[in-house]
Order: structure tokens, then sequence, then C-alpha cells
């Protein structure tokens, strides 16, 4: 399958850059893209602040230009999560399994975790994927369903979901979730902010990963370990 590769963003120099992460509420991303700052649902009076963005309100400067890597898959990352005795444990796996649902699975089987366990996956800057073992199966959700038409893991998961896959005249519509938005609800998102987070199209995968990590409590661990990356 061949990824989509969306333009790189540019400056008025010519020069590709990645968005940054704004200090103050009802900003406007670089862009044109407004920040929302709706209140989360279960959390009245809340707002988008910036402590709930990535980054806690540090400028960042990582280069966004969606493609394919040398190596032949999509860019982006896969990250291990762990819960075991009330500590989180973040890794990174191995690039090729971005774009890989079977290699995934078996990756996260491996890791012989004793409590909760699941993989997060941003895969170019187009959607990401929730994936978490269970006894005979997997949850999985994807936050995009059109991305099953270019990309393997997406399809892989529509797939395993008994889900078909979307018609080539659908990528014009709204994008659209399919699987589990309750998959991490026991870990600290509960379906209606998986939802939430999963309609905020004004924000990178990463970004979205980075709301979940929040809300279950590694996010520290998430920023230290793409700052690794």
């Amino acid at each position: 399958m061949i990824p989509r590769i969306a333009p790189p963003r540019y400056r008025g120099d010519g020069w590709a850059v990645s968005p940054v992460v704004w200090p103050t509420i009802g900003d406007r991303h670089p862009t044109g893209r407004a920040r929302p700052c709706e209140p989360w649902a279960g959390d009245p009076g809340e707002e988008h602040s910036r402590a709930a963005w990535p980054g806690h309100g540090r400028l960042r400067n990582v280069l966004r230009v969606s493609a394919s890597t040398s190596a032949g898959h999509p860019a982006g990352f896969a990250a291990a999560v762990v819960r075991e005795e009330g500590r989180w444990r973040v890794s990174m796996l191995d690039d090729e399994l971005v774009d890989d649902l079977d290699g995934l699975l078996t990756a996260l089987r491996r890791l012989g975790a004793t409590g909760a366990v699941f993989g997060m996956v941003a895969v170019d800057d187009e959607f990401f994927v929730v994936v978490r073992p269970v006894p005979g199966g997997a949850g999985l959700l994807v936050s995009d369903a059109t991305a099953a038409l270019d990309y393997d893991i997406a399809a892989d998961a529509l797939d395993l979901l008994d889900v078909p896959l979307p018609e080539d005249d659908e990528i014009d519509d709204e994008p659209w979730p399919e699987g589990d938005l309750a998959v991490l609800a026991d870990l600290g998102v509960p379906e209606q902010e998986m939802t939430l987070i999963v309609g905020e199209d004004d924000l990178y995968p990463d970004e979205q990963l980075r709301l979940i990590a929040q809300r279950c409590g590694f996010a520290d661990q998430f920023d230290a370990l793409l700052e690794k990356a």
C-alpha cells in the first residue's frame, strides 16, 4: 500500500516547519487553525489550557513532513505502555511496527506484563491507533477509518473489527473512528472523552495520543519518550 503524502508546511522563507504549541487559550496556529477551548466532558469548567496540550506550553520544533521513511514504512512511532504495581512504563517499539498490526500485537504480548498493556501508534501526520491485547484477540481503536485505504495497519485493524473498508468516494467525507472508544476506559479515558480526543482534528496524532497519556496519568513518561526519539 502506498501511504498518503501530506504536504509539508512552509514559512515565508521556504523552510518546512512544525506547528508550535502556543501558550494561551484561543490563539491561532501558524497555519490559521484556531485551537479549541471547550471544556472537557466530565470536568465542568476545566478549559483546554496550555497544560492540557502537548508539551505543557513548551515550544516544539520537530520537523513534520509526512512521508515514508527510507526503510519503506510510514513515518511515525509505536509505543508500548505498561501499568504494573501502580506505575506506568512507556517504551518505544521498532519503527517497522508503525504499519504492522500483527507484529505490534506480537511485540506487546511478548512484554509478559501482569498488568495493563497497550500500544499507541501515530502514523505519518494522519491518524493514530490504540491496540490493547486481550485473551483471544485485541481491543482496537483507529482514529480515522478512511486511512484503511492507504495504510496496512488501519486496513488490518478494520479487518479484525469485521468492518468493511471505506469506499473511495468516502474519503472526502469527514473522518470517523472505528473500534472501541472505551478501550482505555478502565485506565482513565472514558468513551466520552476518547470521542472528544478523536474528534480534535486540529491536532496531530502525537498530540492526540499525548492527551490520552495525560488522562491516563503517564504524560511525563510519554513526553520523555518522544524527546529521546
